[in-house]
């Protein structure tokens, strides 16, 4: 059975090796600040007791005040798994960095929470709409998108 790492225990490892990366923490997840995302990516998937090296999904929730992105690792050589997450505020312009050149899986997850959301994933290799046509106006499932 694949154990969660708790928000404290993952906080800690990543407090040390990327200082003022961590946003806060709860039981279950950690909050990463999204300038520090890349770096503390690359942490999980390449420090030998982390290896997360699969990435399950890329999420999005639209909170009205702000967007959260949300990303879901497991570790398949130590049997654990991860809840990352972070906040974007302003409905304009939300963006995170890209982890494309990370996990290659993001790829599309992130082309769909851009089409479908509208954060946008900053170095994305070809963020472009993935379920809908060039030119829709706006992001469906956005809580404020007009029908």
């Amino acid at each position: 059975m694949t154990t969660s790492l708790s928000g404290q225990e993952l906080s800690q490892i990543v407090s040390e090796a990327v200082p003022d990366s961590v946003a806060e923490w709860n039981e279950r997840d950690i909050f990463i600040k999204p300038e520090s995302w890349l770096k503390v990516a690359r942490l999980l998937k390449e420090k030998a007791e982390l290896d997360f090296a699969f990435l399950n999904a890329v999420t999005v929730v639209d909170y009205i005040e702000f967007f959260e992105v949300v990303y879901h690792l497991t570790s398949l050589r130590h049997n654990h798994s991860a809840v990352i997450k972070m906040r974007c505020y302003g409905r304009e312009e939300p963006a995170v960095p890209s982890v494309v050149s990370i996990w290659q899986g993001a790829d599309f997850q992130e082309r769909e929470a851009w089409d479908l959301m509208g954060v946008r994933f900053d170095g994305h290799p070809n963020l472009k709409r993935i379920m809908l046509w060039e030119g829709f106006p706006g992001h469906p499932q956005r809580k404020d998108f007009l029908r």
